[in-house]
């Protein structure tokens, strides 16, 4: 029994991929940098063509946001995710590939068993969880600010 306990041992050590925390750190860094550095360029731009802060911003998320759908829908974004993994993740532009990656996965099975039923598999969650931690908080500060304890 103690032989099998050894040789499944040995079998998982090889088969379990190893990772450098290092190297990993530097490229989500490196990535998370460069999609922030691309938004702030888009942000400065705007800014320079006359908008106001409000609306320069708002283009600039949906122009983040349309970008990461087009790589995702190239193929090209899955594969910066797989070599930054959090970098990518992360910022909005993750946001948005979460929710069109299932949708060109399952589009085969149909508008509403495939894309319908499997748009939000992964950012369900992250919706569901927002809005009620948001939800929470708001009636924490509520019962807050009846109390006399923060201002309006």
């Amino acid at each position: 029994m103690e032989i099998n306990k050894q040789a499944y041992d040995a079998y998982v050590k090889e088969v379990t991929p190893t990772h450098n925390v290092w190297l990993n750190i530097f490229r989500a860094f490196l990535v998370g940098g460069v999609i922030c550095t691309i938004g702030q360029a888009v942000l400065n731009w705007l800014a320079s063509t006359g908008m106001d802060e409000k609306t320069a911003a708002s283009w600039n998320l949906l122009f983040l946001i349309a970008l990461s759908i087009l790589l995702t829908g190239l193929g090209i974004y899955p594969k910066i995710v797989k070599w930054a993994g959090a970098g990518a993740l992360v910022p909005i532009t993750g946001f948005a590939n979460s929710v069109v990656a299932p949708a060109i996965e399952y589009k085969a099975e149909g508008q509403v068993f495939g894309i319908g039923c499997k748009i939000f598999t992964i950012a369900g969650p992250v919706i569901l969880y927002g809005i009620f931690s948001s939800w929470v908080l708001g009636v924490i500060y509520w019962v807050l600010q009846m109390m006399g304890i923060v201002g309006a």
